[in-house]
């Protein structure tokens, strides 16, 4: 069985969200159990840079002008790159320029993307042809449609990694990305008026997966769905619509092989969490005293994330002893209510704006409590992280938290499942109880290492993940 991947971006090359951390993992767990799995990327500088001695497979004349097809290796995985320096050799992300502003042939570029999934799916390269084109999120969404216009040549998967981003474009480039007047309908990827390749991936796939199985039931509601949701509950309805949860790359995250650590450790020797602490605490301009808990945020920082609700709780978090540290960018009042607070509180909070993996990596290492307070969360992988090196996460039970972290209450404590504390409502008084509980934890370290020791012991292997996904493959086949 042949699969492709088809996406924006993948780690380590080029990654903006946890989708590359996704890209840049799952492949390679899937050749492991089998599976002859490749990657189709646009070709981005960053990942033409990371990819060398790449061969020209195909020369095509397109609707976006000509376009070469190269083809490499990277860790192992077989990765295709769409070279159209026009399109894709650009500063900025690979959606924004420099002023963050989307480029506006967003819609050209990105249904290139599709297009050559799509021509792969046809047999583009003659050496090596797709069974399963798996597309991810609305960059790819336009694959499922190509294919469905082409009399669908292989079949088709669409995973959902954010409903929340649609990619929306006007109707009148229906022509030029040259799919059919007929697939512009309400039953198509018509979606308000406008072409949704969001919409064309969930409408076209033969099957689609989100990336955990409570956000698969959240969004098929009007809470979650962004005007999907009718679409999603039909797609559910004819088992058309999968949860199979992400995983963890141990290459990248193992707090016992992680380099950047100050010291390694693993769940039967803890005390070495002690160093990275203390480590941390002297970077962030912290008070050095293993006896208060460190509370981390690593994010981008959005609403989405609950992250207002941090700044409103934060004052009773300090108030009960605690340290916050946080390490992300985004929304501009909340970069600068976090700043202020690290200048009301010296000693007790420390902010770094911006994003740096290394330091994600010394955060995870040396905090005791990981905090994502989302409003809502497809999967969440920063969780994952935090369970994996004993830093227990704190989470709104909603999509892929739900699934993963289980509170430390008596009853999850007495069955043995207490991973991290979790609450239920989006509000700054349900986070602050779930604070206090945490207090509460710390102050009986044996229970607390107890409840470590069981996170780190928590399964969220790839492996798992790839063998849904072949199962899933072989199903459609």
């Amino acid at each position: 069985m042949q699969v492709l991947h088809v996406c924006s971006e993948i780690f380590p090359l080029l990654k903006t969200g946890g989708l590359a951390d996704v890209v840049g993992a799952l492949p390679a767990a899937q050749i492991a159990e089998g599976t002859d799995t490749r990657v189709l990327v646009p070709g981005f500088p960053d990942i033409k840079k990371g990819i060398a001695n790449t061969k020209v497979v195909a020369k095509l004349n397109t609707f976006a002008g000509d376009v070469e097809l190269l083809f490499g290796l990277f860790d192992g995985v077989g990765i295709y790159i769409i070279d159209a320096p026009d399109l894709y050799d650009r500063p900025g992300s690979p959606y924004h320029d420099e002023s963050q502003y989307a480029y506006v042939d967003n819609y050209l570029r990105f249904a290139l993307l599709g297009w050559m999934g799509c021509e792969m799916g046809c047999g583009l390269d003659t050496w090596w042809r797709p069974d399963v084109v798996h597309a991810h999120d609305w960059h790819a969404g336009l694959a499922c449609a190509y294919l469905a216009a082409r009399g669908r040549p292989a079949k088709s998967v669409f995973t959902v990694h954010n409903l929340a981003y649609q990619g929306l474009f006007a109707a009148k480039h229906l022509d030029e990305i040259q799919l059919p007047p007929s697939f512009f309908d309400m039953h198509g990827l018509e979606f308000f008026g406008q072409i949704s390749y969001l919409k064309a991936g969930l409408f076209f796939a033969d099957h689609i997966t989100a990336v955990s199985p409570t956000y698969a039931r959240e969004i098929t509601l009007a809470e979650f769905g962004y005007g999907m949701e009718d679409l999603l509950r039909q797609r559910h309805m004819e088992g058309r619509l999968t949860g199979i949860l992400n995983g963890v790359d141990p290459n990248i995250w193992d707090p016992a092989q992680d380099l950047l650590l100050t010291a390694r450790y693993n769940r039967d020797v803890l005390d070495a969490k002690q160093e990275n602490k203390r480590q941390l605490q002297i970077t962030m301009g912290l008070k050095i005293d293993d006896k208060v808990p460190i509370f981390a945020v690593v994010s981008r920082l959005t609403k989405q994330k609950g992250l207002d609700l941090v700044l409103e709780a934060l004052p009773g978090l300090l108030e009960q002893g605690g340290q916050l540290v946080l390490l992300g960018a985004g929304d501009a009042v909340l970069q600068q209510g976090f700043l202020a607070a690290a200048a009301e509180y010296p000693g007790q909070v420390g902010v770094q704006i911006g994003y740096h993996e290394a330091f994600s990596h010394r955060i995870m290492g040396g905090a005791d409590v990981i905090m994502v307070p989302s409003r809502f969360e497809p999967c969440g992988l920063t969780q994952l992280y935090g369970l994996k090196y004993g830093t227990l996460p704190l989470v709104r039970r909603t999509g892929g938290l739900a699934d993963t972290v289980f509170d430390s209450s008596l009853e999850n404590l007495a069955d043995g499942v207490a991973s991290g504390f979790a609450f239920e409502d989006s509000n700054a008084w349900s986070l602050l109880r779930a604070i206090r509980r945490a207090f509460v934890l710390w102050s009986r370290p044996s229970l607390w290492r107890y409840v470590q020791r069981q996170a780190m012991a928590m399964d969220f292997s790839w492996q798992v993940a790839a063998v849904a996904y072949r199962d899933l493959y072989q199903r459609l086949l």
